[in-house]
Protein backbone atom coordinates (compact mmCIF):
# COMPACT_ATOMS: atom_id res chain seq x y z
CA UNK A 1 0.00 0.00 0.00
CA UNK A 2 1.03 3.37 -0.34
CA UNK A 3 0.14 6.93 0.82
CA UNK A 4 -2.27 9.19 -0.59
CA UNK A 5 -1.01 10.35 -4.45
CA UNK A 6 -1.29 14.14 -3.96
CA UNK A 7 1.34 15.81 -5.57
CA UNK A 8 1.46 18.33 -3.34
CA UNK A 9 2.75 15.64 -0.14
CA UNK A 10 5.46 14.80 -2.53
CA UNK A 11 7.36 17.18 -4.71
CA UNK A 12 9.40 14.76 -5.23
CA UNK A 13 7.86 12.25 -7.15
CA UNK A 14 5.07 14.54 -8.99
CA UNK A 15 6.18 12.42 -12.65
CA UNK A 16 6.41 9.23 -11.19
CA UNK A 17 2.89 9.84 -9.81
CA UNK A 18 1.50 10.93 -12.92
CA UNK A 19 2.34 8.02 -14.91
CA UNK A 20 1.06 5.71 -12.34
CA UNK A 21 -2.07 7.32 -12.54
CA UNK A 22 -1.73 7.19 -16.20
CA UNK A 23 -1.01 3.93 -16.25
CA UNK A 24 -4.24 3.25 -13.81
CA UNK A 25 -6.40 5.24 -16.09
CA UNK A 26 -4.94 3.57 -19.23
CA UNK A 27 -5.27 -0.30 -18.02
CA UNK A 28 -8.58 -0.44 -15.48
CA UNK A 29 -8.17 -4.39 -16.15
CA UNK A 30 -4.42 -4.78 -16.55
CA UNK A 31 -3.59 -3.07 -13.49
CA UNK A 32 -4.95 -5.79 -11.62
CA UNK A 33 -2.10 -8.01 -13.19
CA UNK A 34 0.58 -6.24 -13.09
CA UNK A 35 0.52 -3.94 -15.82
CA UNK A 36 1.80 -0.89 -13.19
CA UNK A 37 3.97 -3.12 -11.27
CA UNK A 38 7.00 -1.62 -12.68
CA UNK A 39 5.96 1.88 -11.98
CA UNK A 40 4.18 1.54 -8.59
CA UNK A 41 8.06 0.03 -7.33
CA UNK A 42 9.50 3.17 -8.82
CA UNK A 43 6.93 5.38 -7.13
CA UNK A 44 7.99 3.56 -3.37
CA UNK A 45 11.60 4.14 -4.17
CA UNK A 46 10.67 7.72 -4.47
CA UNK A 47 8.57 7.63 -1.30
CA UNK A 48 11.43 6.10 0.44
CA UNK A 49 13.91 8.62 -0.75
CA UNK A 50 11.93 11.39 -0.07
CA UNK A 51 11.15 10.10 3.44
CA UNK A 52 15.14 9.87 4.02
CA UNK A 53 15.43 13.36 2.70
CA UNK A 54 13.09 14.27 5.08
CA UNK A 55 14.06 12.69 8.19
CA UNK A 56 17.55 14.17 7.67
CA UNK A 57 16.38 17.70 7.41
CA UNK A 58 14.27 17.25 10.65
CA UNK A 59 17.02 15.60 12.20
CA UNK A 60 19.16 18.95 11.57
CA UNK A 61 16.52 21.02 12.79
CA UNK A 62 15.73 19.34 15.86
CA UNK A 63 19.64 19.15 16.51
CA UNK A 64 19.55 23.06 16.16
CA UNK A 65 16.87 23.14 18.43
CA UNK A 66 17.93 21.20 21.33
CA UNK A 67 21.64 23.28 21.04
CA UNK A 68 19.17 26.45 21.03
CA UNK A 69 16.91 24.90 24.41
CA UNK A 70 20.73 24.02 25.93
CA UNK A 71 21.63 27.41 25.31
CA UNK A 72 18.66 28.96 27.21
CA UNK A 73 19.04 26.74 30.14
CA UNK A 74 22.34 27.75 30.61
CA UNK A 75 21.47 31.22 30.35
CA UNK A 76 18.67 30.54 33.12
CA UNK A 77 20.82 28.57 35.10
CA UNK A 78 23.55 31.54 35.07
CA UNK A 79 21.04 34.30 36.21
CA UNK A 80 19.70 32.31 39.39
Amino acid sequence: MHPPLTPHRHPMCVEIIEEFQKCHLDHPIGKFFGDCTELKVKLLSCFRQEKAVKRKVNFEQSKKLQERLKAIRKEENAET
